[in-house]
Order: structure tokens, then C-alpha cells, then sequence
């Protein structure tokens, strides 16, 4: 009670300070919960004022812009049933045309054409929402309408009538979306080189004696302004001349476009935007000079302000590229509305438009208002900055977390279990405040556990139940089944969905504070790994102090983690509501060529990674270019896609340095040069030509190509029209021709893979380049001379892949089309001597080119496994990746198989891998001892 009082009276005194002679309000104060009852009441209030005003601005403005352009009205008398303002009850297409006047900078001035400085939503004082759903577009303002050879966003004449009147019309509303946009395109160059102004002095002082800025401070603060400059100075230069000469001819979606390409730079400003302000802020503290600088920048107005220059802070200025993305997008919105579909500037904004869409989706994550938190003890902000689900390694298991990053502090919690329609709380496990807080190096990591990875085939068994499951859901749904069978189905794929969360990540994520504990996390992505690293280490680079929460500042802040956090669901798809993108089944082909930005030559390579099952995982390696900073690797790889969405580009330099090896083999000690990320759009993708992209990654851009196969399309077996190959030629056929019991092709993988491969850390599972397993088939089709030589100079992926894609191309499957339902029958046999006489008894079946050729391939996969220690591929793994390749029906059997796009851990795929591993795990299988069983045996099927 006496707290309460003390507080209000504190209040009290505040407030008169602030507002002489008025009363204070009154405040519940007594307990930190009532604050933060208080505290969220104001802001809704301050947010509800402040969009009044805003309205009250818009309508003087409009009012004024309205007024100045109207002409005096007519003499004439009011015709019976008009309106009293002087016009007809329903206004003419003409007067609607000439008040839809768009602007796109309309908040940006007043009506006097001075600056208004535009507030920043509630709770972010340094990082402002972008909002991505253009829905609305700022309209009707007061500037455009000078006669000179300023952009005029008036029209000149009335429309036409009928169907001309509405061609027309569109026409004129196009120009008047892009009139208003040229304009405020003006405003923001001349706000742009307001910016670049101080940037050329302060670099010429900073090699003087007595600099005012060093030149690190000065890349900081104007990091990506020139260019930014230079982008939209571009596009203006190009778009004005089309406004201004404007007929039904022009074409202007190529320039939005190539602006929509170009916001990479964006992403970097919008990632250095925190950094720039906070430097720009400690430096006018600092420097006296530079504080008068940053206070008075002066903005050209634009041409028809009756105000030459307007005065605006560096802070304000700063602020402009962030709210330019939105307006792009806004008039994209709005020229699309206004575009016919079949004009050919339409494709050209719809894909500008989606490109500027997915960049506001992936930068928001960044700039989310809801990241403002609760007050550290010295009064300052504490923000929420990331975070996520992450799987820990606690006392020898693995638990899930919800890991917070906050500007000085990382928060580890958990959320706690509470009764049905009580309010969600989380628990703190730990915390480490940022400046004690340091990455321990693979070598300083003696006392972190060893991580227990979970085998592979255990992973692919629960793919394949939750693959099962999701067949089961659909089918139930498609039959308007029960819902609360649904239910427990959808129950209980969440929960195997959990374990694979919970199991499948292997790479370690260490974290140690100075005064002890250390802590490890498992990740299935270096790119996530990454992520969090370099947001804690950009964090470190300010002057951050250690401290100790008392416990009820450790329970304000977890209790802020709720209403906080922006990561609201554990990533796993059965979280994912019904109409949303189930993402991508099939296979990806990237080509990955080549990239550039590289400062210095470097041992360089990059991975490709794609999410599955609700998490990433690292797919495909191009080689190591040595020595280079422009490395041509031009190397196509094919990617399995399980409900991806997602494709992220991962580039290294490799580490030769023999002291920085892994004790841990899932330590990935190689540097980071550059990541990026992509959608992966369907109607992008899903063409028979390549789509060219470039990702840009940390001043590095990275050239790839890629093109979709959906599973239906690559699980054709199609015949080859040559028969003089062996790809795609029946195997009775290429032995029969060849004189030999198992095929040359067969035969010479198999022996080189056991000469140089069978050791290969994933040999079969790894995908080996794509363009060289062309090759490699092209040679053995052509039946050239030189196979041995280029086999002996090939990769050894690259020749276990040429093997896989052999028995995956044949006509029909090795273990033949006529047996497939057979093999699914036998397998599923409960007694054991019943399924060795049918297993057995099949395999007699088979024409005895296919049965050699697999004993063959078998006893050869059998030895492979037996290296498992070093190779890490087992008899199951084994059966995983050749099971469908081997058993797999062709087209016309296939269909009654194929349900769903989906379906790619079927009922079907989970019977061919254990048909396969039955055969793995059986004693050695001899050709003559079959063959003698035959005789008491009947060979129908």
C-alpha cells in the first residue's frame, strides 16, 4: 500500500513539472502488474490520438488540395435533386478521375510543403514496422499540379464516354498512380542527397589530425546510402520521361522490376539500420560538430513547395529507406489494379510485386515493433531482437527451448504447462547477460558433452510414419470422415513430428558465460547457426556492462516473453493450418555457376540447403575453387524436396589449418563468406526452362539456376528410343548384347566404388554433380573407349550416382513389374518361415539377367555397410536410397500406386525399403542354390 502511495506521489511530482497547474491523473501504481496494466491502457490511447490527427492532417491537407484546384463554379442555377455543393448527387467519372490524385509520399509534407515527421509506431523507438499488405494507398494530395515541366498528376482533359470513357480512364488513373509516385520518387533523391552531403567533408577530415568522425563511424552511420542513391536516381531518370510523354504505348513494368531486383540493398541497409543510429546518436553525444550537423540537414522541396529547403535531423533521414519499400509496394498494388492482364507490362509487375512481397515477409522479421520490452535497471530500453525454438543438450538430454535474445541479455526458457483457459506462462532455465557471454572454440571445447546423433534410419523410419499419417489425414478428410479420427491422427503426428524436431539436429551451437556454465545447442542448419552467432556478436559491438538480475526483474522479463515473442508455434507441419502451401514434392536441379565480391582469393564452396519436415537440412557441396575470388563452379546438382518452401545458399572458405580440425565430427569449423535465402515460389519453379537468380549475401552475389520436377513427372520409367545405349534399355537387352551376366555399367561402378569410395563419408546418399553423371552416362551409352580413364578421374559421387540413376532409368524395375504386388504381399507376411518361402521363392521368379545382376549389387551394398563406422551408411540406409530405385513399378503399374503429390514416405516406399533390407540382412543369397531349389518349387506367381 505505502509502495502504491509513494509511487503516485512520485507521479504527482512529475507531472506538475511537466504541466503546471494541471491535476494529475489518477494512476493504479501499487504493484509492477498494475504498471504494466497502466503502461498498455496509454498506449492504446496514445495510438488512438494519434491516428485522429493523422486523420485531421489528411483532411486539411485534402481540403486545401481540393480548394486550390477547384474552379469557380458556374453561374447557373441548381437543377431540381442535385446535391447542395453545386454538383449532381452521383459525381461524373471525370470528377472522380481528377480527384484521385495518388501520392505516394503524402505523409512526408504538409500542405505548406514542409516536413512532417513521420511518428514511429508505438514501442519502436529504433526499428519501425514495414507493413507488407498494401490493402489501401495514401491518396489525393496537394502536390503535382505545377504546369511547368514538373510531372502533373491532374489530367488535362475529361474522359471520353462509353467504352472509350473506361479505356480511358484506365489509362488516365495509370498515369496518375505513377504521377503521384514520381513525385514523392523526387522528394525521397533530394531526402537521399541530403543524407550523402555531410558524407564527402567528413570523410576528407577523417585522415586529418583532428577528424570529427573516424571512417569506420562514417560507413557505419551512411552504410549503403550512395547506393540507394544511385538505384532510385536510375529509375527516376528512366521513369519521368515515360510519365511525361505518356500514351497507351508506354512500358514501364521492365523498370519496376529491375527496382524490385535490386532490393538486396535494402536487406543490408535494413540489417545495419539499428547500427547507424545508435553510432549516429553516440557520436553527436561526443562531437559537438557533428551534433550540429546531424540536427540540420537541409532537403531540397520538391518542385511546386513554395519552400526552397526544408531543415531535417539525420535520424529522420535515416529512417526514409525503411518506409520506401512499403510505397514501392503500394504503387505496385495500384498500378496492377489499373493494368489490363493482357498488357505486357503485367507479368512484369506481378513479378515485381511478388519479389518486393517476399522481401517485406523476410525483413520483417527484423523489424517487428513488438520487440520493444521492459526497462532495463539503469532506465534503459531493452528490446527483443530474436527468437526461436532451439533443442538443448541438458544433463545428457535433449530438451526443447524457446531461446529469447534480447539487446544484452539471452533468456533460455521454457514454456510451462498450464490448465486449459489459464494464461500461458514462461519458466527461465538461464540466462546469460551478453557481455559475459562468449563462443568457445572447437578445441576450448573439452568439457561440452559429446552430441549422440541419432541414426539415419532411424530418422527416415519416423519420415516415413509421419508421411503414413499425413496419406491417412487426407484420405479421411477426402471421405468426410470423423473429426475426431482426424484429430487422433493429426494428434499423433504432432508427436512423432516432435521427436524428429527433437532428434534430427546435429550441429552444435556452444555458448559459455565468462563466470562458468557453459551450454550447447543442437541445430540441423549452419545458416540458423549462424543467424543467432551474428546477431549476438553485432549486439556485443556496443558497450554493454554485465549485471545480475534480481529475481523480480528476471520475472518481469520472462513474463514479457509471451506477449513478446514472434515465433508463436514449434516448426513442425502439423502446425501448419489447412490452407496453407503445403510446399514442394519432387526434385529441385540447381546449377549453381559462380560468384563474385570477394575481396581477397580464398579456398571457396558452397552448400545448398532446403526445409523438411519443418526444418532445414544441408542437401547438396559444390567442389572447393581453390585460390580464387571468382570461383566458376557451374555445377548442377538434383535436390529431393519434402514440402519444401525454402532454398538457402551457404558459401565457405574451406579451413586446411590442421590445428582448427574437428574433434567433433559434426563440428563445421569452415568460414562463413555469405548466406542467403529464397522462396520457392511453384509458379516460379514449375517450368521446363532454368530459372536464373542471384542471391546477394554480404557484398557477394552468388549466380544459380533452377528448375522443378514434380514426384509425379520424375517417377516416369521412360523407354529409350536408342537402343544401342543402356540407359533406359531393358537389362535382358544390354546383357544379352554385351554377352555378359550383369551389365558392363553395372560392373565397373560397383568396382570403382569399392576402390576408391567405399570409405566416402554418405557414399549413394550424397548427390554427385549433376553434370557429371551426364557425362558419365553419355560415355557408357556411346560405349566409348575412354570410360575407364574418366571413371578413374571422376568423383566418386558422381559414379555412385551414374549407378542409381542406371537402375532408376530402366524400362521396368529390376525386380520387374509383373512381381511388384507379389514382393508387397510377401513382405508383409507376420511368420517368419512363411516369408523366407515367399522372399526366396520370388527372387527364383525373377529372368535371371535380373536376379545375377541384383545378387551382384546386393553382396556389394553388403560390403559397403560393413565400413558403416567410417562411411556412416547403413544396411538401412542403404535400403532407403535403392528400395524404390529397385522395386519402384513404371508408369502404367505406377498410377494405381500414386495418390497423392505428396505421398513420398508412402504405405508403398516404406514396403520397398524393407523388401531391400530383408534381402540386407538375409545370410549371403547364392544364384546355383536357387536355382537347385527350383525344382521343388512351383515358378508360378
Amino acid at each position: 500500500m505505502a509502495a502504491g502511495e509513494a509511487a503516485r506521489a512520485d507521479f504527482a511530482r512529475h507531472w506538475q513539472a511537466q504541466f503546471p497547474g494541471e491535476p494529475a491523473p489518477r494512476m493504479e501504481l501499487g504493484s509492477v502488474r498494475a504498471m504494466e496494466r497502466e503502461l498498455e491502457r496509454c498506449r492504446r490511447h496514445l495510438r488512438r490520438l494519434q491516428r485522429a490527427l493523422a486523420e485531421e492532417r489528411f483532411k486539411v491537407g485534402y481540403l486545401e488540395a481540393a480548394l486550390a484546384r477547384a474552379p469557380p463554379p458556374p453561374a447557373v442555377p441548381r437543377p431540381a435533386g442535385s446535391s447542395p455543393e453545386g454538383g449532381s448527387a452521383g459525381s461524373s467519372d471525370a470528377e472522380d478521375a481528377s480527384s484521385a490524385d495518388f501520392n505516394y509520399g503524402a505523409d512526408e509534407y504538409d500542405a505548406e510543403g514542409n516536413e512532417e515527421p513521420k511518428a514511429l509506431p508505438e514501442g519502436s523507438e529504433t526499428m519501425p514496422y514495414i507493413d507488407e499488405s498494401p490493402t489501401m494507398s495514401p491518396q489525393l494530395s496537394a502536390r503535382g499540379q505545377d504546369s511547368g515541366d514538373g510531372v502533373s498528376p491532374t489530367p488535362a482533359d475529361g474522359l471520353g464516354t462509353g467504352g472509350e470513357r473506361d479505356a480511358g480512364k484506365g489509362l488516365e488513373m495509370r498515369k496518375l498512380v505513377l504521377s503521384g509516385f514520381l513525385a514523392s520518387e523526387e522528394i525521397y533523391i533530394n531526402q537521399l542527397e541530403a543524407l550523402l552531403l555531410p558524407m564527402k567533408p567528413l570523410k576528407a577530415t577523417a585522415t586529418t589530425s583532428q577528424p570529427v568522425l573516424t571512417l569506420q563511424q562514417i560507413e557505419t552511420i551512411f552504410y549503403k546510402i550512395q547506393d540507394i542513391y544511385e538505384i532510385h536516381k536510375e529509375f527516376y531518370d528512366s521513369l519521368c520521361p515515360k510519365v511525361q510523354q505518356w500514351d497507351s504505348n508506354v512500358t514501364m513494368g521492365h523498370l519496376f522490376q529491375k527496382l524490385a531486383s535490386q532490393l538486396g540493398v535494402y536487406k543490408a541497409f535494413v540489417d545495419n539500420y539499428k547500427i547507424a543510429l545508435e553510432t549516429a546518436e553516440k557520436c553527436s553525444q561526443s562531437n559537438y560538430q557533428f551534433q550540429k550537423i546531424s540536427e540540420e540537414l537541409k532537403v531540397k522541396g520538391p518542385k511546386d513547395s513554395k519552400e526552397s529547403h526544408t531543415s531535417v535531423t539525420m535520424e529522420a533521414l535515416l529512417y526514409k529507406p525503411i518506409d520506401r519499400v512499403t510505397r514501392s509496394t503500394l504503387v505496385l498494388h495500384d498500378l496492377l489494379k489499373h493494368t489490363p492482364a493482357d498488357h505486357p507490362d503485367y507479368p512484369l509487375l506481378q513479378d515485381a510485386l511478388r519479389i518486393s512481397q517476399n522481401f517485406l515477409s523476410s525483413i520483417n522479421e527484423d523489424i517487428d515493433p513488438r520487440r520493444t520490452a521492459v526497462t532495463t535497471p539503469k532506465g534503459e530500453t531493452r528490446q527483443l531482437i530474436k527468437d526461436g525454438f532451439l533443442v538443448e543438450l541438458s544433463e545428457g538430454s535433449r530438451k526443447l527451448r524457446h531461446v529469447f535474445l534480447f539487446t544484452d541479455v539471452l533468456l533460455c526458457a521454457k514454456l510451462k504447462k498450464t490448465a486449459v483457459g489459464k494464461h500461458q506462462q514462461y519458466d527461465c532455465k538461464w540466462y546469460v547477460p551478453l557481455a559475459d557471454l562468449v563462443f568457445p572454440s572447437p578445441e576450448e571445447s573439452e568439457h561440452c558433452p559429446q552430441v549422440h546423433v541419432i541414426p539415419d534410419h532411424e530418422l527416415e523410419d519416423m519420415k516415413m510414419k509421419i508421411s503414413a499419417i499425413k496419406s491417412e489425414v487426407q484420405k479421411e478428410k477426402a471421405n468426410k470422415g470423423q473429426s475426431r479420427a482426424i484429430e487422433r491422427l493429426k494428434k499423433k503426428m504432432f508427436e512423432n513430428e516432435f521427436w524428429l524436431l527433437l532428434n534430427s539436429p546435429a550441429i552444435p551451437f556452444r555458448i559459455h558465460n565468462r563466470n562458468g556454465k557453459s551450454y550447447l545447442f543442437l541445430l540441423s542448419s549452419d545458416y540458423e547457426r549462424s543467424e543467432w552467432r551474428e546477431a549476438i556478436q553485432r549486439l556485443q559491438k556496443k558497450d554493454l556492462q554485465a549485471f545480475v538480475l534480481s529475481s523480480v526483474e528476471l520475472q518481469v522479463l520472462t513474463g514479457s516473453c509471451f506477449k513478446l515473442r514472434t515465433v508463436h508455434n514449434i516448426p513442425v507441419t502439423s502446425n501448419k493450418d489447412d490452407d496453407e502451401s503445403p510446399g514442394l514434392y519432387g526434385f529441385l536441379h540447381v546449377i549453381v555457376h559462380s560468384a563474385k565480391g570477394f575481396k581477397q582469393s580464398a579456398n571457396l564452396y558452397c552448400t545448398l540447403e532446403v526445409d523438411s519436415f519443418g526444418y532445414f537440412v544441408s542437401k547438396a557441396k559444390t567442389r572447393v575453387f581453390r585460390d580464387t575470388t571468382e570461383p566458376q563452379w557451374n555445377e548442377e546438382f538434383e535436390i529431393e524436396l519434402e514440402g519444401s518452401q525454402s532454398l538457402r545458399i551457404l558459401c565457405y572458405e574451406k579451413c586446411y589449418d590442421k590445428t582448427k580440425l574437428n574433434k567433433d565430427n559434426n563440428e563445421i569449423v569452415d568460414k562463413i563468406m555469405g548466406k542467403g535465402q529464397i522462396q520457392l515460389d511453384p509458379q516460379a519453379v514449375q517450368t521446363k526452362n532454368w530459372h536464373m537468380d542471384v542471391i546477394e549475401m554480404n557484398g557477394i552475389k552468388v549466380e544459380f539456376s533452377m528448375k522443378f520436377t514434380s514426384r509425379d513427372m520424375s517417377l516416369k520409367r521412360t523407354p529409350s528410343k536408342k537402343q544401342t545405349g543402356v540407359f533406359g534399355v531393358k537389362i535382358s537387352v544390354v546383357t544379352k548384347r554385351e554377352r555378359s551376366k550383369v551389365p558392363y555399367i553395372v560392373r565397373q561402378c560397383v568396382e570403382e566404388v569399392e576402390k576408391r569410395g567405399i570409405e566416402e563419408v554418405g557414399i549413394y546418399r550424397i548427390s554427385g554433380v549433376a553434370t557429371d553423371i551426364q557425362a558419365l552416362k553419355a560415355v557408357f551409352d556411346a560405349n566409348n573407349k575412354d570410360i575407364l580413364v574418366m571413371l578413374s578421374d571422376m568423383d566418386i559421387n558422381a559414379i555412385a550416382g551414374t549407378l542409381k540413376l542406371y537402375f532408376r532409368e530402366l524400362p521396368e524395375p529390376l525386380l520387374t513389374d509383373r512381381l511388384y504386388p507379389a514382393f508387397m504381399e510377401g513382405i508383409a507376411l507376420s511368420d517368419p518361415a512363411a516369408k523366407e518361402n515367399c522372399m526366396m521363392h520370388l527372387l527364383r521368379s525373377l529372368p535371371d539377367p535380373n536376379l545375377i545382376t541384383f545378387l551382384f549389387l546386393l553382396e556389394h551394398l553388403k560390403r559397403v555397410a560393413e565400413k558403416e563406422p567410417i562411411n556412416k551408411m547403413s544396411l538401412h540406409n542403404l535400403a532407403t536410397v535403392f528400395g524404390p530405385t529397385l522395386l519402384r513399378p513404371s508408369e502404367g503399374e505406377s498410377k494405381a500406386h500414386l495418390t497423392l503429390a505428396s505421398d513420398i514416405w508412402s504405405h508403398d516406399v516404406m514396403a520397398q525399403v524393407q523388401v531391400l533390407l530383408y534381402y540386407l540382412q538375409h545370410p549371403p543369397i547364392s544364384f546355383s542354390e536357387l536355382k537347385r531349389n527350383t525344382l521343388y518349387f512351383s515358378t508360378d506367381v
